[in-house]
């Protein structure tokens, strides 16, 4: 007779007692619960960075002071932080190259906002439209991805001969450094709605416009946030070639003016004060994404 014992059919003799109790079967262990990965680990629900990047900041302060100190880097590379401030505090009161300090910024900040109004404005219906229709994104795409790569000084020379050198040609070419990411982020923004949602509100009996206000627009919305955001950004990084058209105020031109006579310090001056005013409209669209879309990140 055979029976069942250690989940294996064994021949076992009549004579041989049965154990009492419930039969366990072999190498039966405790199911071990899933291994949780932290969010964390995937830099999810972190604490707030500031005090790593304040510390990170004082750190490159601290090695550019002990650099300037030893002498290691001649000042004329590297000025001092003090002669910096110094040059500084000075523009900040007298002015540079017949201008105040605030003329130079105001200069630049006309251009920046006039190219970003006019790029966000034309980039981000061109965007929607790429993403909803393949015809408009066959006709529109070839153009922009081949300007998109080339740097903006490569078509400088083009912006002076068509436009000539008045502020035209300046914030065309800042325009055209901004609109491709617009167009790109909002065409993206469509791609990735899931066609699940577009068929639900459809079944619903929305209406096309009821489509693209609810559903298409909203979730575009993110993306289209941070491609005005990379926008500003490299706004802000053609600024001083945008400036060297013939400019006599701003930033870049303060800059470019200060490099011809070996000026580093006012050099390092008009950096600084580019990096506040990109960090400022960077913070102010971290800002406005937060109002706007306050569901980003949070699934």
């Amino acid at each position: 007779m055979n029976d069942w014992v250690l989940g294996t059919v064994l021949p076992i003799p009549s004579s041989s007692p049965l154990p009492e109790g419930p039969v366990v079967p072999a190498q039966q262990h405790a199911p071990r619960s899933p291994r949780l990965v932290k969010p964390r680990s995937f830099g999810i629900g972190e604490k707030s960075t500031v005090p790593i990047s304040l510390a990170a900041a004082a750190a490159i302060g601290l090695a550019w002071w002990l650099l300037s100190l030893t002498g290691w880097v001649s000042p004329l590379f590297l000025p001092p932080p003090a002669e910096v401030w110094a040059t500084g505090v000075s523009i900040f009161n007298e002015g540079y190259a017949n201008a105040t300090l605030w003329e130079h910024v105001s200069a630049s900040l006309l251009r920046i906002l006039s190219a970003a109004l006019i790029a966000v404005s034309l980039g981000i219906p061109l965007g929607l439209l790429m993403g909803l229709n393949r015809w408009a994104k066959g006709v529109l795409d070839t153009p922009i991805e081949f300007y998109w790569p080339l740097p903006p000084l490569a078509y400088l020379p083009l912006m002076i001969i068509w436009l000539g050198i008045g502020e035209t040609s300046k914030i065309a070419l800042l325009t055209l450094a901004m609109f491709a990411p617009v167009v790109l982020s909002a065409q993206a923004g469509v791609r990735s709605l899931p066609l699940e949602r577009v068929n639900a509100a459809l079944s619903l009996g929305a209406s096309r416009w009821q489509l693209f206000r609810d559903i298409v627009l909203p979730s575009a919305l993110p993306e289209i946030l941070t491609g005005i955001r990379i926008a500003l950004g490299i706004g802000w990084a053609t600024l001083v070639a945008a400036e060297l058209i013939a400019s006599t105020r701003g930033i870049g031109f303060m800059i470019m003016s200060a490099s011809h006579f070996l000026a580093t310090d006012a050099v390092f001056v008009g950096i600084g004060v580019i990096a506040v005013c990109a960090f400022s409209f960077s913070l102010a669209m971290r800002l406005i994404e937060a109002w706007l879309v306050p569901w980003k990140g949070k699934h």
